[in-house]
């Protein structure tokens, strides 16, 4: 049974340690691409059995969470919000801290510092302690364990010796409420950064919330996009987003893309064309026929495949995940044996050994190893969908560091893929008429960019109607078809052809009826693109079914040395072998005959006016034609990596430096519960950077 994406809305969970907790739960589960976003409070994993899910819910809610059906119905309760709690915390702390500053000597009495920090200490014991109990009967303790230890050594310490009156030097209770307010407050800043990161798929989802006029009976009703059946007819007005995918039934109008495509200029579309759900129309009215609606919608699908890109994580991240995992418990030891060193070789005094140990507990930061790699990974698949490229995995992202080869199909991908006839040499006695009319009626059948720019040319021109029972696609070769009265045809590429002019051969019962000669263009900026590939240190390579002499002239036109002709889809997988054994390889292609390559490639692209096949094979899909999208799209992968690795680097120096600072008792355990609190902030904040940062 084929695996499928679950997705469950889970509320609690108030940072990324929460998220961690679910994540091992689900990894011991055996499940996969599992991604957890405490921000947006959403779960998602693949199984190929159903049956386990009420299980995998029993699993996440033992930790101390809860699987609701409809977020959008949930009110999450004033207390449980993460805001509320820091700033209720704050109010009590703020004069505990003042106490060091001030000379007020009833906030320097013991029994008025044990009612200042018991409320925060107990929203402390109820924030960090579930979570910490939760993640250790899971046997995978995070970074709240180490909170909740620091904060109870210290008020217990403090407690101890305000029961036993002895003195100020056992007053701790500042320390307390100041590590717990202070990790809250690195809550607060973790949920709104994170929840900036994951903007690009709530960014498009956006576009789906539209009403729709609906002409029923002569009438127009208002509905939600969501209530249209495909078979309706609506009416969109200049300004509206168009609800649906569909086809334009009457009028004409000016339609921006950009959120599809990052193309900024408005498409001209009129009667006849399809229109695309959540795209803009600019000027004019038009009456359309809604052909896709709901999950089938070009914007559900490609928000389907952002969800599951974010799903798919790179390897560089299970190293950061390994690391998280076994973090927890060496801090433990750590501190352990800080306290032991202090108190029993240091004889440095309880007081003191107990504080250096609480400063190794609250300075250790986790979560920036397990925030490093998400968060770049959201933000830099979000500004690819930007600018029109849909990266489909995180895990493609590394996949194209250090590429080497760019192969590249010839037809609609270097080249418009918009052919013209230049001649049709009919055989002797047989009739023009009845040759243009086969052409038509066979390519009308196929979705190759040959076939649509074949019956674009024999529009307006006299043919004879030929009607078709049958009619099929072989990949690489061109289309077999069958007429009402039993008789064969086969439209296609003939390598026994010697005359080059001529590229299609047409056939009628195995007999020789024409030979059609068809150009096209070459794309404007193929040119610049190649070069710019050869600076990068890439070498562009074509590969193409289509004959040595046309591939030869594109090659030599735009600057390619390396040519593979005449391949049919087997060859041009041994094709791609030979290059994926030299080095990393990227395949961009468009047609059927381009699928088996665009999978067997290291990291396949697809153009978006490709076949189907070729945009379910491929790891990338190029929303827009422009080829310029190549280079942005290894540019963004390029510094995308680096923010991992810029992110990985400050987590593990952050906790190398500072937890031998703190060991030592070079650190106050409320300076420590501060830097811990934005180390995360710091890895996430180079992540945002990402959105705005120069990727030339």
């Amino acid at each position: 049974m084929a695996e499928q994406l679950i997705e469950l809305n889970v509320t609690g969970m108030h940072c990324n340690n929460c998220a961690l907790s679910i994540h091992k739960l689900l990894e011991k589960k055996g499940l996969h691409n599992i991604l957890v976003d405490f921000a947006s409070e959403e779960v998602k994993f693949s199984t190929s059995d159903d049956t386990r899910i009420p299980e995998i819910k029993k699993g996440i809610e033992n930790l101390g969470f809860r699987v609701i059906d409809d977020i959008s119905q949930h009110q999450t309760a004033f207390y449980e919000k993460v805001e509320n709690k820091f700033a209720f915390c704050a109010l009590f702390t703020a004069p505990l801290l003042l106490s060091m500053l001030l000379p007020w000597h009833f906030l320097h009495q013991p029994i008025v510092q044990l009612i200042l920090c018991l409320p925060v200490f107990i929203v402390g014991c109820l924030h960090f302690g579930k979570s910490a109990w939760s993640s250790v009967k899971g046997g995978a303790p995070n970074m709240d364990v180490l909170i909740f230890i620091g904060s109870t050594s210290a008020f217990v310490y403090s407690l101890v010796g305000t029961i036993q009156h002895l003195g100020m030097q056992y007053q701790f209770y500042e320390t307390c409420a100041t590590i717990i307010t202070l990790v809250l407050l690195g809550n607060v800043f973790e949920k709104r950064s994170v929840t900036q990161t994951t903007s690009a798929v709530k960014d498009l989802i956006k576009f789906q919330q539209v009403n729709a006029n609906r002409i029923i009976n002569g009438g127009v009703e208002v509905i939600s996009a969501k209530e249209v059946r495909p078979g309706d007819t609506l009416l969109v007005n200049q300004g509206d987003k168009i609800p649906v995918d569909g086809e334009i039934l009457s009028g004409s109008a000016s339609v921006d893309e950009a959120m599809l495509t990052g193309e900024s200029l408005p498409v001209e579309k009129e009667k006849y064309d399809k229109v695309i759900g959540g795209t803009i129309l600019l000027n004019g009215n038009i009456h359309m026929l809604a052909t896709k609606v709901g999950s089938n919608t070009i914007l559900s699908q490609i928000i389907e495949l952002m969800k599951k890109a974010q799903a798919a994580k790179p390897p560089i991240q299970k190293l950061g995940d390994k690391i998280a995992s076994i973090f927890v418990p060496a801090v433990l030891l750590i501190a352990l044996i800080t306290f032991t060193l202090t108190y029993y070789v240091g004889h440095a005094g309880l007081q003191h050994a107990i504080m250096n140990a609480i400063a190794v507990l609250v300075i250790s930061c986790p979560c920036a190893m397990g925030l490093a790699t998400p968060t770049a990974v959201m933000v830099g698949l979000g500004r690819a969908a930007k600018n029109g490229i849909l990266i489909k995995g995180g895990d493609t992202i590394e996949a194209v560091a250090n590429t080497k080869y760019v192969v590249f199909d010839k037809t609609g991908t270097l080249t418009t893929g918009k052919f013209k006839i230049n001649e049709i040499k009919a055989e002797p006695d047989v009739d023009m008429e009845q040759v243009r009319g086969i052409i038509t009626a066979i390519e009308e059948r196929s979705n190759h960019p040959i076939a649509k720019s074949l019956v674009s040319s024999l529009k307006n021109l006299p043919k004879q109607k030929v009607i078709l029972k049958v009619a099929k696609e072989e990949r690489g070769l061109g289309m077999r078809a069958e007429d009402v009265n039993g008789n064969n045809y086969f439209l296609g590429t003939a390598k026994h052809n010697k005359d080059d002019h001529f590229n299609l051969s047409l056939y009628k019962n195995q007999q020789l009826l024409a030979q059609v000669a068809i150009d096209d263009e070459i794309k404007p900026e193929t040119q610049s693109l190649i070069s710019q590939l050869k600076k990068m240190g890439i070498v562009p390579v074509l590969l193409s079914g289509d004959k040595k002499d046309r591939c030869l002239k594109v090659a030599a036109a735009i600057g390619i040395k390396e040519i593979h002709s005449e391949k049919l889809p087997d060859e041009k997988l041994k094709v791609i072998d030979i290059y994926k054994q030299k080095g990393k390889t990227i395949m961009i292609g468009d047609g059927i005959n381009d699928a088996p390559a665009l999978t067997k490639a290291d990291v396949g692209v697809s153009m978006n006016d490709a076949s189907h096949v070729a945009i379910q094979s491929a790891s990338v899909v190029l929303l827009n034609t422009d080829l310029h999208s190549v280079i942005k799209f290894l540019q963004i992968s390029k510094h995308t990596l680096l923010t991992i690795k810029q992110n990985l680097f400050w987590a593990f120096a952050y906790n190398i430096i500072a937890i031998p600072i703190a060991a030592l008792g070079f650190l106050n355990p409320m300076v420590g519960a501060f830097t811990m609190a934005f180390s995360d902030v710091v890895v996430i904040g180079n992540s945002l950077r990402l959105k705005i940062k120069k990727v030339d």
